[in-house]
């Protein structure tokens, strides 16, 4: 077994990260650079996240077998008697080899070639293609000079900040430079940069995860919640048709006034590429063979113009797109919602859906998630199981919070992950060992890490799921995994002493400690910044618990959920009414199908049996008639089918008013028989049902 683990995980971590890559990203359209670049950058950090509990239980592997050589005599010693006999060297010490024990030589290679890939990603290659990504250049030498313009000033502040290092390293006169020392230098600036950002989301993370899941026990706190995103995405949404809408009115400007042989064409060839099908049937192309573009002194607009335009274009269509597919799904979430809320009163605990899923369901899962079994998982046990994992994971966050605060003591032990591997480190049990390291990274990796994935800043960052994510989201969440992680192996690696710069034993060290260096060259930042500035998460975790930041950000403009709030009961109602909206509107869409369907079954093959039996009589002088008729009034008539065809879908689609949601019913034989109602329908429509066969 030996190097298998290793292998094993290398593999299952790589499709780990090509899934979570295939849930946001696109890879049928976005470019092939970002999708490489990005699960590279995903496959590194979970990478070292799944491989550091190998590291650890091979480093006490290698503490025992040279405590126990160290211990026992050589093999040709000739003292004897008493002295001999006071310290007998045991047949068997129990220093065993584990099965995941990876050869010496093998992991400080793997760990180098690692870490200095991700940092080559994060600090040079990543931002570069962030900037090359988000350019409207039209050709390749445009992008990367506007690139590398707009990385000038990100790279002028790292340089700034390592020279600032090398100085202090320079001016002491106790220390001398060497390479070592200036790459550990380097190493220390990212990773301090690194820890600063890590204990941020670490403190939000740390209570947000359990009360998500708390929460996610409240039905009616579930769909209040997904109303008011209802309410906020409808206004997003409007807000991205009316710009894509402004977009396009300036692209079919250019496209315009840009004829077939001006020089710039070609770039406005490849703006309307990038717009939505139906607008570029609109626009089309000018191709006046008559009309030379300098025969007419009109003013045109110039290639920076253009590249603006192309990257406008670019944003609003992504943007116009993501608020389209979320709102979708939002749609069928609250549906969901509604439909759990409805079922928990059921007698028959058979789960019954509003609306039937539109992709056919796996027999295989239909058959063991039968309507039954989807009632009582959610109805009855899917709360108690999110209450108890809620209640676990409030365990693990006051464990890491306590550890967090007191791991530099080590007389006592007081960090209670370090206490743990202690107790096993004793017993060498390896699998213990593994499976704590494992639990301890991987809790702290998700705090960190869905914070990540939770965290919008504006319209310029956001993770959004079902493959609506761009470009330059992508990029920048690869940055953020690469500069996160290290420090948080090195800060786990603390907790659970066994960074020998905490604690204070002159005992071999991890092979990922060895590759980050001894941090002596820098001591306020090894004996001061590492060891204090985590203690500032017991803040952070008060701050979200009472939620601080949603409040502040409430006050200045942002509307964020909160229950005890006026904006947010008002969204909520509006989001409300939004659902209830939507809903009528595909029942009657799913009503107008089930008629179309009953029709063709009832009166289909009548009707073509009828037609059938008449064409057998029909006399020749008759038929020729009937087609003279036909082609003469289908020349009248080809011109109004397109009308009225546009007048029936507006009658199908038509929305009934609603001007007094109190009063309004779903059933319409409630109400007593009239015209108009004060609440806003004319119900004499619903109840003859005039356009029912339309």
């Amino acid at each position: 077994m030996s190097g298998a683990a290793l292998g094993l995980e290398i593999v299952f971590v790589f499709f780990l990260a090509l899934f979570l890559l295939h849930r946001y990203g696109d890879f049928k359209k976005q470019h092939r650079l970002v999708i490489v670049g990005t699960l590279l950058a995903w496959y590194l950090c979970f990478l070292i996240v799944f491989i550091l509990p190998l590291d650890v239980s091979t480093t006490i592997y290698n503490r025992c077998k040279h405590a126990a050589a160290n211990s026992s005599p050589p093999e040709n010693s000739n003292i004897t008697g008493l002295y001999a006999t006071a310290a007998p060297v045991p047949s068997q010490h129990p220093c065993f080899k584990p099965w995941s024990y990876i050869p010496d030589g093998i992991m400080p290679i793997f760990w180098r070639v690692v870490y200095w890939t991700s940092q080559f990603l994060t600090w040079i290659l990543l931002p570069f293609m962030q900037s090359y990504a988000r350019s409207g250049g039209f050709s390749i030498t445009g992008k990367i000079k506007t690139a590398l313009i707009e990385n000038a000033i990100y790279y002028g502040t790292y340089l700034l900040i390592f020279g600032a290092f090398l100085i202090y390293v320079a001016v002491n006169p106790h220390l001398h430079l060497e390479w070592n020392q200036l790459q550990t230098i380097g190493i220390a600036a990212a990773n301090t940069w690194g820890l600063f950002l890590l204990v941020l989301l670490l403190g939000y993370g740390l209570v947000e995860i359990p009360r998500s899941y708390w929460n996610g026990a409240k039905r009616g706190y579930l769909l209040m919640k997904t109303y008011f995103k209802a309410a906020k995405l409808m206004t997003e949404k409007a807000d991205a048709e009316e710009t894509l809408e402004d977009v396009m009115e300036e692209v079919r400007k250019v496209n315009d006034s840009i004829k077939y042989n001006h020089p710039l064409r070609k770039c406005v060839d490849t703006i309307l590429k990038k717009c939505p099908t139906e607008y570029q049937e609109k626009m089309g192309r000018n191709m006046d063979d008559y009309e030379d573009f300098d025969e007419k002194h009109n003013t045109y607009p110039s290639e920076k113009s253009l590249v603006k335009l192309h990257k406008q274009v670019i944003y609003s269509v992504q943007r116009h797109r993501r608020t389209q597919v979320q709102w979708q799904i939002l749609l069928e979430q609250a549906f969901y919602l509604e439909d759990v809320a409805k079922n928990e009163t059921s007698a028959t605990h058979q789960f019954v859906h509003t609306f039937q899923s539109p992709e056919p369901e796996n027999k295989f899962i239909q058959y063991f998630y039968n309507p039954t079994v989807e009632w009582y998982w959610e109805c009855l046990l899917r709360p108690w199981f999110y209450r108890i994992l809620a209640v676990v994971l409030s365990i693990f966050s006051v464990i890491v919070v306590w550890s967090e605060c007191t791991f530099f003591s080590t007389t006592p032990v007081l960090s209670l992950f370090a206490v743990f591997i202690q107790l096993a480190e004793k017993t060498y049990n390896y699998i213990y060992i593994e499976i704590a390291c494992f639990l301890s990274i991987f809790f702290l990796s998700i705090c960190v890490y869905s914070t990540v994935f939770r965290i919008r800043v504006f319209n310029y960052y956001y993770l959004a799921s079902h493959h609506q994510t761009d470009a330059y989201s992508l990029l920048f969440s690869g940055m953020l995994f690469c500069r996160l992680t290290p420090p948080l192996c090195l800060n786990f690696l603390g907790l659970t002493h066994m960074d020998s710069s905490i604690s204070h034993q002159n005992t071999q060290p991890t092979a990922y400690t060895s590759i980050m260096g001894s941090m002596k060259v820098l001591s306020f930042i090894a004996d001061g910044f590492y060891i204090y500035y985590p203690m500032l998460v017991v803040i952070l975790c008060i701050a979200t618990y009472f939620s601080l930041g949603t409040r502040c950000l409430n006050l200045l403009g942002f509307q964020q959920f909160m229950g005890d709030n006026d904006m947010t009961s008002d969204l909520v109602d509006e989001g409300k009414e939004l659902i209830r909206r939507e809903k009528r509107k595909r029942q009657r869409q799913e009503e107008g199908e089930n008629r179309r369907r009953e029709w063709k079954e009832r009166y289909g093959h009548s009707r073509e049996d009828s037609t059938r039996n008449r064409n057998v009589h029909v006399d020749p002088k008759e038929s020729n008639l009937s087609d003279l008729s036909t082609n003469r009034s289908s020349k009248y008539n080809r011109a109004s089918n397109r009308t009225e065809r546009d007048r029936i879908e507006l009658l199908q689609d038509v929305e009934p008013l609603d001007f007094n949601a109190e009063t309004f019913t779903d059933d319409p034989l409630e109400s007593e028989s009239g015209r108009y109602q004060p609440g806003g329908r004319y119900l004499s429509m619903s109840q003859s049902r005039i356009f029912d066969d339309v």
